[in-house]
């Protein structure tokens, strides 16, 4: 009688067990790799919010803990007090609110015409325009300060607001003019000709058919024009004097002097004027990347 031999399952073999697993997708990180993205982003951000985070504490302390690590000890708003009811805080906050909304208005409007044009028509000068807008951009504000205060002396204008309106739009316009030029270049040209076929004139066109299309644009030079004469110093100090015309970054250096600091109610107003500059933000934020990446695409 014969005995069947009984049968055996091999082991898999090392091949089979590799096989088995599920293949790793191309681009996809590895565990490690993931911990230490996630451990960058979180360093990255404590290294962003600590500035900010140690401003406001500091305004909420009295003036014996401003350089200390107390933060919570004592936790007052008399420094916010004291700045509004003891300076002319609100009085450099109404006119940077002027200026900079001017600047805002009168840069979004300058650099959206101009960008329209040079990406349309064709026109004597258009290269020589483009390269001007430029080569503006290249010269530090140690250079130009002298003699824009010269030309604006010499038309009246220092310790004016228009002056300052006026020498931000120089900052503000040719970067945005050439962000605009780019961004036109990405809508069709079919909206004009259509707008032709309608009877409207080139500016109806850009008005009513073109400019709607640009809101991501308009937004990017809006921020960027308010940003601009908002946080500005150099030109506010040497072109304002007097506390009835000075503008928040010329009415913080009140608050310096060659024995020292007033830290209390310097980071006060620091935490009170960057509140307006977030809220631009968030306003525009939605439009900002759209607006900057468009506007990046043809130069």
């Amino acid at each position: 009688m014969t005995t069947a031999a009984p049968t055996t399952t091999a082991a898999p073999t090392t091949t089979a067990r590799h096989s088995a697993r599920t293949p790793r997708r191309r681009g996809e990180r590895s565990p490690a790799a993931s911990v230490a993205l996630h451990l960058t982003l979180i360093v990255a951000s404590v290294i962003a919010v600590f500035p900010v985070l140690w401003v406001l504490l500091t305004s909420l302390k009295p003036a014996k803990y401003a350089t200390t690590t107390d933060f919570f000890k004592e936790t007052t708003f008399e420094n916010y007090t004291n700045l509004i009811r003891d300076t002319e805080f609100l009085t450099w906050f109404g006119n940077s609110v002027v200026i900079a909304g001017l600047t805002t208005v009168l840069g979004v409007f300058v650099s959206a015409t101009t960008g329209y044009a040079v990406s349309r028509f064709r026109f004597p000068g258009k290269r020589g325009l483009m390269w001007t807008l430029l080569i503006t951009q290249m010269f530090p504000v140690a250079v130009l300060i002298v003699p824009i205060y010269n030309i604006m002396s010499g038309m009246g204008l220092i310790n004016q607001p228009a002056g300052l309106v006026i020498t931000y739009l120089t900052i503000s316009v040719p970067f945005c003019a050439w962000m605009m030029k780019g961004f036109f270049d990405t809508i069709p040209r079919e909206i004009d000709e259509s707008g032709q076929v309608d009877g409207l004139t080139p500016f109806g066109t850009f008005w009513r058919l073109v400019l709607p299309l640009a809101k991501p644009g308009l937004a990017v030079t809006a921020f960027y024009s308010f940003i601009t004469a908002w946080g500005e110093v150099a030109y506010a100090s040497a072109f304002m004097v007097g506390d009835e015309n000075l503008t928040l970054a010329g009415g913080l250096q009140k608050f310096v002097n060659q024995y020292g600091a007033q830290w209390g109610p310097m980071t006060a107003a620091s935490v009170l004027i960057a509140i307006p500059a977030a809220l631009v933000f968030l306003f525009a934020q939605k439009h900002l990347v759209t607006g900057m990446s468009a506007g990046a695409v043809k130069g």
